[in-house]
């Protein structure tokens, strides 16, 4: 299995970091390893003093499919769940600087702790979704889906054109505005709406 990342899908948080919003898609891709074990917690990595969390709605892929039209594309999920894309961003910084591709700070171990999915027939609408994350009992993000440049069904017909998505491919869809760091000993928690579905330390 895969794990695709859509990235400055929402404009508040490509402006945050004084990015660009994007006119298509822009993806990249964590391997298997970044899961999070179930009941592990989040080991810092050594090799970044600045790791920061952003917090994503996740679709699950349930049928193989290569070059999907949108119009078809809710036919190849019917369970989502939240995950947290990890960043290690002062390493980000220094790639991106010299130009070179920054998996290393994206794409380590546990860097993408994701939740048990859930059937979509539980939300009324998919396109107004309110997702957030808490560390430490705080609010840290808060978003919602109406806000995201590409929705659901775009991101699985774009991403398709250049991958075959197959079952239990997982697209992590993108952040809202507010990143920020995790340190260790922080407790981390996030949510659909009310509902919470992913809890895990730092350590």
């Amino acid at each position: 299995m895969k794990i695709i990342c859509i990235g400055r899908n929402y404009a508040e948080h490509a402006k945050e970091l004084n990015n660009d919003v994007p006119t298509e898609p822009v993806f990249f891709l964590k391997p298997e390893t970044a899961l999070l074990p179930k009941n592990n917690p989040f080991v810092y990595p050594s090799f970044s003093k600045n790791v920061q969390h952003e917090v994503e709605i996740v679709i699950k892929i349930n049928r193989l499919g290569k070059h999907i039209e949108e119009k078809y594309a809710h036919k190849y999920y019917n369970e989502i769940g939240i995950g947290v894309d990890f960043t290690a961003r002062d390493i980000q910084q220094e790639c991106k600087e010299k130009g070179l591709p920054w998996e290393k700070a994206k794409a380590f171990d546990g860097s993408a702790p994701t939740s048990k999915f859930v059937n979509i027939n539980l939300f009324e609408d998919l396109n107004n979704l309110n997702f957030s994350i808490q560390v430490n009992r705080e609010n840290r993000q808060q978003g919602n889906t109406k806000d995201m440049l590409f929705n659901f069904n775009q991101i699985v017909a774009y991403v398709s054109k250049f991958f075959t998505l197959k079952i239990g491919d997982l697209i992590f869809t993108g952040t809202p505005a507010g990143v920020g760091p995790v340190q260790i000993n922080d407790k981390v928690e996030c949510f659909i709406e009310n509902k919470k579905l992913l809890s895990f330390n730092v350590k």
